[in-house]
C-alpha cells in the first residue's frame, strides 16, 4: 500500500456499498443483483489481488440475450468480430433485413473506431436500425449498461462499453455472474486482505467534515451527493459539479417459486415494456447450488420508475406470463433510488483531483465508463496513483 498507514472510515455498519449481502428470512440475498462482463479487467485483477478465485466464484457465460420464446441472440465463444457476426446471422426471430441492418451498423461503428459526437443519444446513433433490433438488442443493452432508455443515454459512453465488450479480446463480452452473495464474493475478502496489510477498518463511522484530515492524504470514496456536502466550502466548484449529477433507480425483485426450473442458462432475457418492467431474470438456485436458494429468482428492473408495490406486482405478472411461473410469491423487493448517475450526452463529471492531498473516486468521477463496478474500480486505482505521484513530487522538492 505504497508504505502508507491506511485508515478506512465506513459510514454504514458494513462495507460494500450497494454490493453487499442482505439477509431475508435466513436467505443470503443481495442489495440488488449485479453482473460483470469479461471486459472488466481492472475489477478482475483487483479481485484476484486480494485472493479471490474468480473462476470459482463467478459463473462465466457467453453473452446471451435469448428470451423464453427463443427469440434473440447469443454470442459464441469465438474471437471478435466473428462472434458478433455469427450471433447476428443465427439470431432467432429476426428477418434477414434486421440482421443486415445490425451488421452494417456494427461495421460502421468499428470503422469509426467506436467514436461519435458527444451530443448524440443512443437513439440518434441507432436511428436507422430496424425496430426489431432496437427492441430486442439495443434497448436492453443500453438500459443495462447505462440505466437509461436509448432516447436519453449517451451514445459516446454506450459505444465505449460496446467497444470494450465486443472488441476487447477473448472473453470480453462474457457475462460474469456471482455464484455467492456479494459480501462473500468481494467486500469480506477485501477487508480481510486490508487488515492483513495493517489497515485500520472502522465501520459505522460517518465523516461530517474533512478538516480533521487536512494535512493527511485523503481518498474521498463516497456517493456524489455526500462528496458534494463535504467539499461545499473548501472546493465549491468541484462540489457544484458533483451536486448537479442526476441519478436513476434500479429495482431487484426476488421471487420464490415451487415450480421446477429447466432454463438452459441461469440468466434469461425478458420482453420489457411499461407493463412488464424487468429486463432480465436470474435463477439463483442454478448459480449458487445451495438448497436454500433453489427456486429463488432475481428479476432486475433497470431505469425503474413507480413505487415498490406496483413494480413488484408488475414483475410477478411478468414472471407468470413470460416464464410460466404460476406458483410464485414475492420474497423481497430492493429499490435503489440513486443506483446510477444519469449518463446523458455532454455530461460534465467532476475530476478525480481536488488538491495535492485530496482526491475523489467513484463511478461518477470523470472517466469513460457509465455507473459500473469497473468504472468505480478504475477510478479508485487512479485516485491512489494521483496521491502517490503527489507524494513523490513533494519528496523530490
Amino acid at each position: 500500500m505504497n508504505g502508507w498507514q491506511v485508515r478506512l472510515l465506513e459510514a454504514a455498519p458494513q462495507v460494500g456499498g450497494r454490493a453487499r449481502r442482505v439477509l431475508h428470512q435466513g436467505l443470503p440475498l443481495d442489495n440488488g443483483q449485479h453482473i460483470l462482463i469479461g471486459a472488466y479487467r481492472e475489477t478482475l485483477r483487483l479481485m484476484q489481488a486480494v485472493g479471490i478465485d474468480t473462476e470459482q466464484q463467478l459463473c462465466r457465460l457467453p453473452l446471451r440475450l435469448r428470451r423464453p420464446d427463443g427469440s434473440g441472440l447469443q454470442l459464441p465463444a469465438w474471437p471478435a468480430p466473428w462472434n458478433m457476426l455469427v450471433a447476428i446471422l443465427t439470431a432467432h426471430g429476426w428477418r434477414w433485413q434486421d440482421k443486415l441492418s445490425l451488421t452494417q451498423h456494427a461495421m460502421r461503428w468499428r470503422l469509426n473506431q467506436f467514436q461519435c459526437d458527444d451530443a448524440m443519444t443512443v437513439a440518434m446513433l441507432c436511428r436507422d436500425l430496424s425496430p426489431a433490433v432496437m427492441s430486442l438488442l439495443i434497448e436492453p443493452l443500453c438500459v443495462s449498461a447505462l440505466n437509461l432508455p436509448s432516447q436519453e443515454a449517451s451514445a459516446k459512453v454506450f459505444l465505449r462499453v460496446m467497444q470494450d465488450a465486443l472488441m476487447g479480446g477473448a472473453g470480453s463480452s462474457d457475462m460474469l455472474i456471482p455464484r455467492c452473495d456479494l459480501s462473500q464474493l468481494w467486500p469480506d475478502t477485501a477487508v480481510k486482505w486490508l487488515q492483513q496489510q495493517g489497515a485500520d477498518i472502522i465501520t459505522g463511522c460517518p465523516v461530517h467534515s474533512l478538516d480533521e484530515w487536512a494535512a493527511d492524504p485523503v481518498v474521498l470514496a463516497c456517493p456524489a451527493w455526500e462528496a458534494a456536502k463535504l467539499t461545499a466550502t473548501s472546493h465549491p466548484a468541484w462540489s457544484a459539479l458533483a451536486s448537479q449529477l442526476q441519478h436513476t433507480a434500479i429495482t431487484t425483485v426476488y421471487l420464490q417459486t415451487d415450480q421446477a426450473l429447466h432454463w438452459p442458462s441461469p440468466v434469461m432475457a425478458l420482453h420489457s415494456d411499461t407493463q412488464a418492467p424487468a429486463q432480465f431474470a436470474f435463477d439463483k438456485g442454478q448459480l449458487c447450488q445451495q438448497s436454500p436458494m433453489q427456486g429463488v429468482l432475481a428479476l432486475v428492473v433497470s431505469a425503474s420508475q413507480g413505487d415498490r408495490q406496483a413494480t413488484t406486482e408488475a414483475v410477478l405478472r411478468q414472471a407468470r406470463d413470460q416464464l410460466g411461473l404460476q406458483q410464485t410469491q414475492a420474497l423481497m423487493t430492493v429499490v435503489e433510488k440513486r443506483a446510477a448517475f444519469a449518463c446523458v450526452p455532454g455530461l460534465r463529471r467532476p475530476p478525480a483531483q481536488l488538491g495535492n492531498n485530496l482526491v475523489a473516486c467513484g463511478d461518477y468521477i470523470d472517466g469513460p465508463y457509465p455507473a459500473t463496478l469497473e468504472g468505480a474500480v478504475q477510478s479508485g486505482v487512479h485516485a491512489v496513483d494521483l496521491l502517490a505521484s503527489c507524494r513523490i513530487g513533494e519528496n523530490a522538492s
